[in-house]
C-alpha cells in the first residue's frame, strides 16, 4: 500500500542518514576511512534488512482492487 511504501522510504531514509552521521564521526575522531565506510555499510545491511523483506507492517492498508470484467 501507498502507506507502507512511504514508511519504508522514511525508515531507509532516516537509517541511511543516521549511520552515514554516526560513521563520518567515528571516521573522523579515529582518522580511518575504513571506520567511515564499514559504519555506513552496517547501516546499509540493517536497511536492507528492514526494507526489502514484505514485513506485514508494510501492508497495514492494502489497496481494493477493481472487479475484473470478462473480456468479450
Amino acid at each position: 500500500d501507498f502507506e507502507g511504501q512511504g514508511l519504508a522510504d522514511q525508515l531507509t531514509h532516516l537509517i541511511l542518514i543516521s549511520f552515514a552521521v554516526i560513521g563520518f564521526i567515528a571516521g573522523y575522531v579515529s582518522e580511518s576511512l575504513l571506520i567511515t565506510v564499514g559504519v555506513f555499510l552496517v547501516g546499509l545491511i540493517i536497511a536492507t534488512v528492514v526494507i526489502l523483506p514484505p514485513w506485514p507492517m508494510y501492508n497495514r492498508h492494502p489497496q481494493k482492487w477493481l472487479p475484473s470484467t470478462k473480456a468479450t
